[in-house]
């Protein structure tokens, strides 16, 4: 039987390529920005929640805009976009595509920036509720491993990468007797957000299962 657990830090990232670089938008943000601002509305952002960012190299500069009633941010620069969302969870889904199509479709049209590929990052923090997180990642050690010490082990992190994806398992820095998971994926274009969001979502349901553990209500 699963160990339970539940989820009390989650984040989701969606890092987006431009097709080449927009320069104009180095000096040029206040078109972008207004319409931004009109668009996403309906979750109503604040000036204040506005930042200009100037440190950093140019591919790192642009314009932040967190919308707060979604635990959500926007930052667009000459190279790229980023949406932000905190307290991501399924339930949701719909409702944060939604804010980010309208964020990009904004965008889009007052920029005329073309999107290239995207990179998609799930992190969660698992609270156990009747294992330790010892013990869970301590089974992903190579027997071989093992005997290099007879005490037992203090921390295990693993990292594995594949030419377009990326998982990391380790304990969380936030919780006590926590795991850190994340799930990292590159996908082309072409590829629907539909299609991401039932990928992610699997990855996710995947690694739950392979670390034997099941989310329950808090």
């Amino acid at each position: 039987m699963p160990d339970a657990i539940t989820i009390p830090i989650s984040t989701f990232e969606l890092s987006i390529a431009y097709e080449k670089p927009e320069i104009k938008l180095m000096a040029d943000r206040v078109v972008p920005v207004q319409a931004l601002f009109t668009a996403l509305g309906p979750w109503a952002p604040e000036l204040d929640d506005m930042e200009i960012i100037t440190a950093g190299k140019l591919s790192e500069q642009g314009v932040k805009i967190r919308i707060s009633s979604q635990k959500a941010s926007f930052f667009f620069g000459t190279t790229g976009c980023k949406f932000t969302k905190d307290a991501a969870n399924w339930a949701e889904a719909d409702e944060i595509l939604r804010l980010l199509t309208t964020a990009l479709g904004a965008l889009n049209e007052t920029s005329g920036v073309t999107f290239g590929k995207r990179t998609a990052i799930l992190s969660l923090h698992l609270q156990l509720k009747t294992v330790s997180f010892k013990d869970i990642l301590r089974t992903f050690m190579s027997p071989g491993l093992l005997k290099l010490d007879p005490s037992p082990t203090e921390a295990v992190a693993i990292v594995a990468r594949w030419p377009k994806h990326r998982i990391t398992l380790d304990g969380s820095a936030a919780l006590a007797n926590g795991i850190f998971l994340q799930t990292e994926r590159e996908f082309d274009a072409n590829t629907t957000f539909d299609d991401m969001k039932t990928i992610i979502s699997n990855d996710e349901a995947k690694l739950l299962k392979l670390l034997g553990v099941e989310e329950v209500e808090g």
